[in-house]
């Protein structure tokens, strides 16, 4: 079950990236997926990102996907009965090791 919500979800953000989707999405996966973002080029070497590199300029280019529609789409997904508060963190900082609990 939670499988297939999560496959109407990626489904639903993919449907919603407009021209270069196929690559948006690739490059997506790659950001979630890797531990540090040096550059892009390091994004382009993710086993997730299949197509070459220069692709990622491409796809950043041709695809303007509706921020209201995404946006809508990701507070769907957190359940809670407040206003989430969703944040990235873009600094360059080193991250401490997370201690996972099992």
């Amino acid at each position: 079950m939670i499988l297939t919500r999560l496959e109407k979800f990626r489904q639903a953000i993919y449907d919603c990236l407009g021209k270069a989707k196929d690559a948006v999405f690739e490059l997506m996966d790659a950001v979630l997926t890797s531990p540090s973002i040096p550059s892009f080029v390091s994004l382009s070497q993710s086993p997730v990102f299949r197509r070459q590199w220069s692709s990622i300029y491409a796809a950043l280019h041709d695809s303007r996907p509706p921020r209201r529609k995404l946006m809508k789409l990701l507070v769907q997904e957190v359940a809670t009965d407040e206003q989430p508060f969703l944040a990235g963190d873009h600094s360059f900082w080193a991250r401490p090791k997370m201690q996972y609990l099992n």
